[in-house]
């Protein structure tokens, strides 16, 4: 059931995002940052955004060594104090915490950036996309599937380059056997094309089974293997 606080709409969404990157960084105040940490022990998904961010930033991590804070605070007095005995009159300029929200927000802006760059500049890029294609035939061809996956899009497209469709009150069924020879079914062949938006890599096999109308009734092939070939990349 989904969380009547947390509507479903993009907005609040950034909105997650940017909240958990920033309190990540350190940048929220005390107060809001205690919300932000109260909110994440009773909120799953956005302790889990939290969790990512982490993830995330952790590499900035590596390149420095464990040093104990500096002490600011007599800098801070100083720059506070200083000039109220020369001119008590004076208003105190308006710093960074003097600009109401139009400042919080540019900090935002600003802090949102920021985390941008360093997500794209220190995650470690994924795999590049890769083109899988297998041709999957009997022993004597009068039956043939050619395959072709591209991982870009997760989208496998496998062909009846030859033969008929399946006799009537039967399927063919094609199937993902992994590298432990555990199938998974990828659905019934009945078009001489079929589209599927699966997962797969190379050195996995793919077979089609002869299963009876409606495909397999178990969680694997009951009726023969026809044909079975690994995708490898082009």
């Amino acid at each position: 059931m989904s969380d009547p606080t947390r509507p479903d709409d993009p907005a609040f969404e950034e909105q997650d995002e940017l909240l958990a990157a920033e309190y990540v960084l350190g940048t929220l105040p005390g107060a809001e940052r205690a919300r932000v940490r109260q909110r994440a022990e009773v909120d799953g998904a956005f302790a889990a955004l939290i969790r990512t961010w982490e993830a995330r930033l952790a590499p900035l991590n590596d390149s420095y060594d464990d040093a104990p804070a500096p002490d600011l605070l007599p800098q801070i007095e100083a720059r506070l104090f200083a000039d109220l005995d020369a001119a008590p009159s004076q208003p105190a300029r308006r710093g960074w915490f003097g600009l109401g929200w139009i400042g919080a927000g540019a900090i935002s802006a600003v802090l949102a950036a920021v985390a941008v760059f360093f997500v794209l500049t220190f995650t470690p890029p994924g795999p590049a996309p890769a083109i899988l294609q297998a041709e999957l035939s009997t022993e004597d061809a009068d039956l043939r599937f050619a395959a072709r996956f591209d991982s870009s899009t997760g989208l496998l497209e496998i062909s009846r380059a030859a033969g008929d469709a399946a006799p009537t009150g039967q399927d063919y069924e094609l199937w993902a056997i992994d590298a432990e020879g555990v199938p998974r079914s990828l659905g019934l062949l009945r078009a001489p094309l079929e589209q599927v938006q699966t997962a797969l890599v190379a050195g996995i096999t793919l077979a089609v089974s002869l299963e009876p109308e409606g495909g397999s009734p178990e969680p694997a092939p009951t009726g023969p293997v026809l044909a079975v070939a690994a995708l490898a990349e082009i």
